[in-house]
């Protein structure tokens, strides 16, 4: 999972390194507006912790964290979390240790500039892409703040399902405890999900 290079025609989605905090920070710095219910660093050192934080959590299999890059720059951040290996019954053939049997697709964010663009689209695609043909995940979760009305907008055009609210679900960015919206893509469900992805790219 190290090695994991996503590439598309204008994204590539590759591990984050510590050598990326200065541009992390840069991008973060374009405009804070939109991540009022984000964690999002806040300058070279915060990006430094952020970068520490994710890894460390990479350490223990509990995250895949990419820069998300665009037109040969840095833009933002987005990971595989909550990757998950399932214990099938006995001598199932479902049964295996080389990949995920679900995932959760989160912890995205991205540059004033490269929102409302086709970069979130199609770091999306490469990610829902390699899930399920590569991996072939029988899950992809998505979640956000319950009161993410513009992330809760980008999911549902993925055309993930909405599968409710878990209450008091976590510390939100604004020091609250958080509600969560949460959205799943099944396997069967995919390829509808990537020709509506592939339609918008293709606009």
């Amino acid at each position: 999972m190290d090695a994991i290079v996503l590439r598309g025609r204008t994204v590539t989605l590759r591990l984050l390194s510590l050598a990326d905090a200065t541009a992390l920070a840069m991008a973060a710095s374009e405009s804070r507006d939109q991540y009022v219910y984000t964690r999002v660093p806040d300058g070279v050192e915060d990006a430094k912790r952020y970068i520490e934080t994710a890894l460390a959590d990479h350490e223990i299999g509990r995250r895949i964290p990419f820069a998300i890059i665009w037109h040969d720059r840095i833009v933002g951040s987005t990971s595989y979390l909550d990757v998950q290996q399932w214990r099938w019954p006995p001598g199932s053939p479902l049964q295996r240790t080389d990949r995920p049997d679900a995932v959760e697709i989160g912890a995205t964010w991205l540059a004033a500039s490269a929102q409302r663009t086709r970069c979130n689209t199609e770091a999306k695609h490469l990610l829902l892409s390699h899930a399920f043909d590569v991996w072939q995940v029988h899950r992809v979760s998505l979640k956000t703040d319950e009161r993410n009305a513009r992330s809760r907008r980008a999911i549902e055009r993925l055309g993930a399902m909405f599968e409710g609210v878990r209450r008091g679900d976590m510390p939100g960015q604004d020091g609250t405890v958080r509600s969560s919206a949460y959205y799943s893509i099944m396997r069967a469900e995919w390829p509808a999900v990537r020709k509506t992805l592939e339609d918008a790219l293709g606009r």
